[in-house]
């Protein structure tokens, strides 16, 4: 067959038609950089979300402390440690005090305390023999558990701003207590409730806040005392006696606690403190 046969032509051109379809089809996924790219994006913006997502849902680690709940017999107050979502320590920084509610409280909110911690919740059980501060220790502890965040994202300050509050600012409506007004304002009989100023000890801070009726004091309570370590064992056996003391006393010439001489001072002074915003 000669080259310059028709049919061999024919042959050539057909044989370079379908080498460049197949050039052309080898080509085309290279041809849409666009799809590629948003092929590969796609698992990875997946893990990101889910990392995102589990991220945000973790509880803050701090802090926290809950609202003070007025009882029939006094205030109660918990404060919360809270690491890795969970409830590691919960204390309370008030319980009824003077006469049997010393006691009772010193029974109770041990067993309390014990309970918040292995609930991780207020749904916990009141102790047998004190019904009352038990319903205002649950209302605390739920407060202080409603004041953690419940995302990381709220930012680094929210978790420290809001466990300064609860260690500088214990008692509800701790402003006033700063500032040294008295809570209520008080009464044409010499009556009222009264917080003295924080005083810092060398443990920390020691805050106590008193009730007069007819000029005498009924009721007295440590809003923030130093815990934490040995500080948790020393102010449990102080504070109570501490109280007790200024109730029997009426004023701020109290004797100290056998060792706890630093807490003793701090309450002292922030007793008197309270006595001064009264009048007394």
């Amino acid at each position: 067959m000669k080259k310059s046969h028709p049919f061999r032509r024919v042959m050539l051109a057909s044989a370079a038609t379908v080498s460049g379809i197949v050039l052309l089809l080898t080509l085309k996924p290279t041809s849409d950089p666009g799809s590629a790219q948003a092929a590969g994006a796609l698992p990875q913006q997946t893990a990101a979300a889910q990392e995102a997502a589990q991220g945000g849902a973790s509880a803050k680690d701090g802090t926290f402390t809950g609202d003070a709940v007025d009882t029939q017999y006094g205030p109660v107050q918990v404060r919360i440690t809270v690491s890795g979502g969970k409830i590691t320590k919960a204390e309370a920084v008030q319980t009824p005090s003077g006469g049997q509610s010393t006691q009772i409280s010193g029974n109770a909110v041990p067993k309390l305390n014990q309970a918040a911690v292995a609930a991780g919740t207020a749904d916990i059980d009141a102790v047998s023999g004190a019904t009352y501060t038990s319903a205002g220790y649950k209302e605390s502890l739920q407060s202080a558990l409603d004041k953690v965040p419940a995302e990381s994202g709220t930012g680094t300050g929210a978790g420290a701003a809001d466990s300064a509050a609860g260690s500088a600012d214990a008692s509800a409506g701790a402003g006033a207590a700063d500032s040294g007004a008295a809570e209520g304002g008080a009464t044409s009989d010499g009556g009222g409730t009264f917080t003295g100023s924080v005083v810092q000890t060398e443990y920390g801070p020691v805050q106590v806040r008193i009730r007069l009726t007819d000029g005498r004091i009924t009721s007295a309570s440590a809003v923030q005392a130093p815990s934490g370590g040995r500080s948790d064992q020393i102010s449990g056996d102080a504070i109570p006696k501490l109280n007790q003391e200024a109730v029997t006393a009426g004023d701020g010439d109290i004797d100290a606690v056998s060792g706890a001489s630093y807490t003793s001072a701090g309450y002292k002074e922030s007793l008197q403190s309270a006595l001064d915003q009264a009048g007394g």
